[in-house]
């Protein structure tokens, strides 16, 4: 997910992605402790969106 794609959706719809997101983070991480988790690059894709979110996010609330 481009941070384009991102900046132009609104602050609900920014927490409800964050909160999807790291309720995907969670269960990636939940697969690779248990051993299930095949490609483990999605865990960095994973974290680099949810850190998007939040500069998005907190780039709105200055404005």
């Amino acid at each position: 997910m481009k941070y384009t794609d991102i900046n132009i959706k609104t602050v609900e719809e920014l927490k409800a992605l964050l909160k999807e997101k790291e309720t995907l983070l969670f269960e990636l991480n939940l697969k690779l402790r248990t051993m299930q988790l095949t490609n483990s690059s999605e865990i960095r894709v994973a974290r680099k969106d949810i850190a998007r979110i939040k500069t998005a996010l907190s780039e709105k609330r200055r404005a």
